[in-house]
């Protein structure tokens, strides 16, 4: 989608702002001899905004605000090189919470519901950006952060909640041990919102099922507000985002140039009216596609399809370069197995050798033949073949937060 006249201008307005405060962008545009945009393809030559970018801002490098009109700060829940430090204004923080909102709404969510949050809270945009929706729209939030299973589901039961907002490998751990513990029908879930990580058709399935619930997809980075910049919808055909508050593009991971609407490609993003520290054209390596045309639903906003995963979850296994998607894809085809897996890699003999686990669902116990199979199955479609162990249903890790599913221990 081309960018449009007045996103041109609010660009514009950032761009002025970016360059009084004497950012690191606003000296890449000085580099560059751009100080306003007039045309998408002028907009097509702004610089990108790159992850190493913001850290090298450590620690308040982004803030393109006046200090005293910042009034909080969120920070990436990255685990390698410095923190990125993101400064919020009073008009950010309320803007976020109009889209949470947006989202909400979109989701079916009203001011009857009983919403419980398990994202974590603190510096990591999650729960508050939860909770400020939920109370920008009305809803009553019932903030209980990660962990703490017991309780969780004490509170579920005790307050009858309506919608649970989670990761989904915690939506996952939670229908599991309602499951075990039989108490499905003390439970009064309709809805999940569901986000942070990319999950299965597979996973999707299982959660729906087990907890008889309707699931939408949550879109959101820290660098950009935090969660709740774009939702799926009930026809669950791609998430809407916000386009007045952001532009997104999709790239050519490699050529850093835009492609049509409806391919594949690295998602770009433009706050329009972020003030605390605004970004152009920041490179998130996710992947997806716009939609194009109109959603069933109505809705004018338009659609980005589900993440397909990261341009840096790639691995190299004997020469071959493999997804994670790709593994996620073959095992979602084995009625035999749950959603869930693990990929660890290590280099042995002078070689790499990529290990693949997997739980075999009750009532199947021929491990050995199951294993054979999925190996055959990954060296038809990719070219190499796995190590694959199966394991019984519940033995691999379940997590409060996000899964590590690629373990690679050829750097340990």
């Amino acid at each position: 989608m081309e960018i449009s006249a007045l996103q041109m201008e609010q660009v514009n307005d950032r761009i002025r702002a970016l360059e009084k405060s004497g950012s690191f962008y606003g000296k890449k545009l000085e580099e560059a001899g751009i100080h306003e945009v007039h045309s998408p393809e002028e907009f097509k030559k702004l610089p990108f905004s790159e992850k190493k970018d913001l850290r090298d801002a450590y620690p308040l490098g982004l803030m393109t605000a006046p200090e005293e009109k910042i009034v909080r700060i969120h920070s990436s829940s990255g685990t390698t090189g410095k923190p990125v430090i993101i400064p919020y204004t009073q008009k950010d923080v309320d803007d976020w919470a109009i889209q949470f909102a947006r989202c909400y709404a979109m989701a079916g969510v009203t001011d009857t519901d009983r919403v419980q949050i398990t994202p974590g809270y603190g510096l990591w945009t999650a729960g508050i950006g939860f909770q400020a929706g939920c109370e920008r729209l009305g809803a009553m939030a019932i903030p209980m952060g990660p962990g703490n299973t017991d309780k969780q589901l004490e509170m579920m039961q005790s307050l009858h909640s309506t919608v649970i907002c989670a990761t989904s490998s915690y939506a996952l751990l939670l229908a599991e041990e309602i499951a075990k513990r039989g108490i499905r029908d003390k439970i009064s879930l309709k809805k999940g919102i569901i986000g942070s990580e990319r999950w299965s058709a597979k996973m999707r399935d299982k959660i729906a099922t087990s907890l008889g619930i309707e699931l939408y997809d949550i879109y959101g980075l820290t660098e950009i507000y935090g969660p709740g910049i774009g939702i799926s919808c009930q026809y669950n055909a791609g998430m809407h985002y916000w386009d007045d508050y952001i532009y997104l593009e999709i790239i050519d991971p490699k050529t850093g140039k835009n492609v049509p609407d409806g391919e594949f490609g690295e998602i770009v993003i433009t706050t329009l009216v972020k003030e605390g520290a605004p970004l152009i054209r920041y490179r998130t390596h996710d992947i997806s596609r716009i939609i194009p045309g109109t959603c069933k639903c109505g809705s004018r906003y338009p659609r980005l399809d589900t993440i397909q995963g990261r341009t840096d979850d790639m691995m190299k296994i004997k020469g071959v370069n493999v997804f994670p998607a790709q593994i996620e894809e073959i095992i979602g085809g084995f009625a035999e197995v749950s959603s869930e897996y693990q990929i660890r890699i290590s280099h042995l003999d002078g070689r790499d050798t990529m290990r693949i686990y997997v739980e075999a669902l009750s009532g199947h116990s021929d491990f050995a033949d199951l294993a054979e199979h999925i190996a055959a199955t990954v060296k038809s479609r990719i070219g190499f073949t796995p190590i694959v162990k199966v394991v019984e249903e519940g033995v691999l890790p379940r997590s409060t937060k996000k899964t590590a599913r690629v373990i690679d221990e050829r750097f340990d």
